[in-house]
Order: C-alpha cells, then structure tokens, then sequence
C-alpha cells in the first residue's frame, strides 16, 4: 500500500489528508481492520516507537495505553500481585498470569483509567486471546501490533460492532535518519531522536546515595523511554514495572510534577482497602465505575458520598475516604522512580516527589540550581542520577 487517504486530519474541516512515503515506498503497515484517522495513526507510530523500545531495552513484552499524542502509561510483562490484579479490573481473567504481554497491558490499561478511556493501544509483542479479551471489554479506538494470533485478530474484529481499528506493523521497519513536518507552511527538518536509553544512562549519581537496584534502573528507564515519546514539558512516575503517573504538556516543570505526582497517589491509593471494597451496584459500568473511584478519593466534581448520588452507584453508603486517611497510606509508599524531560529547575520538584514515595530520580541537569536540587535530594536520602540527555518531543 503507497498511500491512505483518510476521512480527514485533526479535525473535520482539514481535508484532504492521507499518509504516505516521501520516498514512493510501500507503508509499513497493514490495516487489518477499520478505517484509522489521522489522529489515530499519530497515536499509533508514537506509540509503536515507545513499546518497541522498552521491549529491546528491557526484554520483556510491553504495552502502552495512547491519548492525543502522549501515553497514559507505559507497562513491562510484570506479574500483578492479587491486590493490583482487583484494582485494575482483571482480577476475573484466567490466564493472566500465563501471558507477560497480558500482565503488561493490565498495568498500562489499568493506571490511569480515566485518560485511558478511548485509547490506542500498542503491542510490542504479537497479540494473543488473554491480551485480545481484555482490550475487547474497555473503550477503546485502536491497537497496533507486529502480529495478532488468528483468535485473537477475530476478538478484536467483534469490536466496535466490527469497526474496530486494527493495524498491522512490520517490525523490521527503519525510518529515514531525518525526519521533516511542516508548520505554517514552512518545513522543519532534524535528525530523529535516536538517542539510546539504558542502564548506562543511569552512571552518573550524583547525590550522597549512589544505591540504584536493579528494579530501580529498569523503573527509571521505564519512565525515561516514556518521556521520550511523550509531549513535553513532561515528567514520569514509575514503578514495579510501570509508569505510574505522566505529567505531559505543561508549560511549567512544577506544574508537570504536580500533575504526575497526582496520577500516582490516586494510582496507589486505589489499591487501598476502602476503595478496593466500595460496593458497587451490580449494573455500574466499567467507565462510570472509573469516574466514580476517582471523584472518591481526588472529591472532584460531583460528592459520590452525598445523600441523593450515592444510591446512583452504591449499594450501601460508604464511608469518605478523609485525607488524614489519605495522607497516612500514602507515607507508606517508597522506592518509586520519576524521570524528568528536562533538568529541575528548583528544589519544589523534588519536595513534590517525595511526598508520592519517590526515591529514585533521573533527570539531564545543567541547571544554575543544581547544587540546591541535590541538597534537597540528599535531604531525604533520594538518589539522582543526571543523565545529560533532554528528552523534549513535539
């Protein structure tokens, strides 16, 4: 296939709009399914990139949940602890176990449910039943992959009364060493961001703890490969495998640490007792249940407490989730790993970090302040990697 025209580009007035090799050459991918939109395609070359990567860095499946250009998560195959397993709604799949991409897609799917509602998905691995069966039941726009079981290529077909978008990548594929995008009618040129992302990234410590485990480097690479692919100005939470929390697109370093930080308490504190017990109607669905679980512990838009709304979705009252409660679970919490796409500027990104259990950190340095951003490090005992390497994508 040469070329694809698609229904139209961002949005529904920009036409005409297809895809295509500058070079005349045959796309590398093959849609299986659906009519995929520009948008669409977009999320799924973003995201084929970042799974692809974490899969030849790390190797181990990986999968990545994909919204407007920037992941929600990013997950490797990591085994789920029974508890997770029920946070993220696959405590009822059989096999799950049996399948590394299956535990990957539960964690990637499972962290930020609420951004991850209408998402792309993509595999770095071929896509098997126990994967296909629970992309089948979330809402969903698409999935890319370098293969799909004859099974599960059907489960996927049944979606979206069989409009499912389904595309098919070759995973030998090698893009041009210089990439080009137009803005205003001008062109733009660079060489791709082909920089590698691995332990040796990871050498330079420079806090008074040196201490990186083994599970801290692959979490920290986790969130660095992430962050890659992800628009900046952006920070990443992550980890047992994960990331945890992304804070993408905000104009201020702060700001993004504060957002991710969020991501990740209310990430961690869905595994908590009382929100894995709220008795949930029996006819709840899944989305509703997702937008009900956060308004219980971030107390958003809507008291889902309250006399009058409970009853919409519970069967006995529960109790508020007071943040003294909050506060204390989440002083529990230890050994998470954040990445930065840029240096920190000041001490407040770490002061912020700390609070969501962080205590390992990779971020490029070369800020004036970076004296100050490694006493509050060494304050509380965090090590800090710099790895000399911005990370900016747009």
């Amino acid at each position: 296939m040469k070329e694809f025209e698609l229904k139209y580009g961002c949005n529904p007035n920009q036409k005409p709009s297809k895809i295509f090799m500058k070079d005349g050459s045959d796309l590398p991918i093959e849609i299986l399914n659906g009519r995929p939109g520009y948008i669409n395609f977009l999320d799924a070359f973003n995201s084929w990139q970042l799974v692809k990567e974490l899969k030849e860095v790390l190797n181990l499946p990986a999968v990545t949940s994909f919204k407007h250009v920037s992941p929600t998560s990013a997950a490797v195959g990591v085994p789920l602890s029974d508890k997770l397993k029920k946070a993220c709604f696959v405590d009822d799949i059989e096999g799950l176990d049996d399948s590394l991409l299956a535990c990957a897609y539960a964690r990637a799917r499972g962290t930020d449910r609420m951004c991850s509602f209408g998402d792309w998905v993509a595999l770095s691995d071929v896509c098997d039943v126990t994967t296909a069966l629970m992309i089948k039941r979330e809402v969903s726009d698409g999935i890319i992959a370098p293969g799909y079981e004859p099974e599960a290529l059907e489960i996927l077909k049944s979606k979206r009364n069989g409009n499912y978008n389904i595309v098919k990548i070759d995973p030998d594929y090698v893009p041009a060493p210089t990439e080009n995008k137009d803005v205003f009618g001008i062109t733009f040129e660079q060489g791709r961001n082909n920089f590698k992302i691995d332990r040796e990234l990871l050498s330079n410590v420079v806090t008074e703890n040196k201490d990186l485990p083994e599970t801290a480097i692959r979490d920290l690479i986790i969130s660095l490969i992430t962050l890659k692919y992800t628009q900046s100005n952006s920070v990443c939470y992550a980890v047992d495998g994960q990331a945890i929390g992304v804070g993408a697109g905000q104009q201020s370093r702060i700001h993004c640490t504060r957002l991710a930080g969020t991501k990740a308490d209310t990430w961690f504190l869905r595994q908590s007792d009382k929100v894995l017990n709220l008795p949930f109607r029996a006819d709840i669905s899944r989305p509703v249940r997702d937008n009900v679980i956060d308004g219980y512990i971030n107390k958003n838009e809507e008291d889902v407490c309250a006399e009058g709304i409970w009853q919409q979705y519970f069967t006995v009252r529960p109790e508020k989730f007071t943040d003294e409660e909050q506060k204390a679970y989440l002083a529990t919490v230890d050994n998470v790993a954040l990445g930065s796409d840029a240096f920190f500027p000041f001490g407040d990104n770490v002061e912020r970090a700390k609070r969501s259990g962080v205590k390992y950190i990779a971020e490029p340095g070369g800020s004036i302040r970076d004296d100050l951003v490694i006493e509050c490090c060494n304050k509380y005992g965090i090590a800090m990697a710099f790895t000399g390497m911005r990370l900016f994508h747009h």
